[in-house]
């Protein structure tokens, strides 16, 4: 099965990715990840990369679609695969396309979890992560015990600089400008299917494997 996962930032695409991958046995291919692991190693690609990252942009379609198309190579992607963050521009999207066709192959689905900006604003900007180990609480939903510290170790919870509201609010407005003309993409190409992220990670989780049974039949 080949999917490709699309929604916002702070969607809940990582959560629902992990469990899909899980139950059909493909591999999660993020290119949040991949981007992360190079520029942790400070791979000429890794320092390329941050330099877009840092400045809230994307990275560049050429860079990215190189990237993905490596990963798509390796002999796991053979049995299927997810695609979380990729891809983000129509550009993307049809190098995609071309791609699986040279190789006799196509896109099972493009599934979209559709989340509202008022959720999301709400959601991101009242995280909170632990300094010490990681720990994550949210304000509203989960809040720590004692508030600014965390319940496991006893150290500081902050806020993230992703997750500030402003930063938070750029990133959607990126996401409206070059990532969602890919819902009107996959959906002419018949091949897009909706999920409400607004509920419960286990119903959204349903509604999923509703979808994708009913693709894979």
């Amino acid at each position: 099965m080949k999917i490709v996962l699309l929604g916002p930032p702070g969607a809940g695409k990582g959560t629902q990715a992990k469990s899909i991958c899980n139950k059909f046995s493909i591999p999660h291919i993020s290119t949040g990840d991949i981007f992360r692991n190079h520029i942790s190693q400070r791979t000429p690609l890794g320092i390329e990369a941050k330099k877009s990252i840092d400045k809230g942009e994307l990275v560049s379609d050429e860079l990215t679609i190189s990237i993905v198309k490596e990963r798509l190579m390796q002999d796991d992607c053979k049995i299927g695969f997810l695609l979380d963050g990729f891809p983000r521009t129509v550009i993307q999207a049809e190098a995609l396309d071309e791609f699986l066709e040279d190789k006799g192959e196509k896109l099972d689905t493009a599934l979209l979890i559709d989340v509202p900006k008022d959720f999301i604003i709400e959601r991101m900007s009242g995280r909170r992560v632990c300094l010490s180990c990681g720990a994550s609480y949210h304000i509203k939903f989960n809040p720590p015990n004692h508030e600014g510290k965390c319940d496991i170790c006893g150290s500081d919870v902050s806020q993230r600089r992703d997750d500030k509201e402003e930063t938070v609010k750029d990133r959607l407005n990126i996401y409206d400008e070059q990532t969602q003309p890919l819902i009107k993409y996959y959906n002419a190409k018949g091949m897009l299917s909706a999920v409400d992220g607004t509920q419960a990670i286990n119903d959204v989780f349903k509604n999923i494997c509703d979808i994708l049974g009913r693709d894979n039949k």
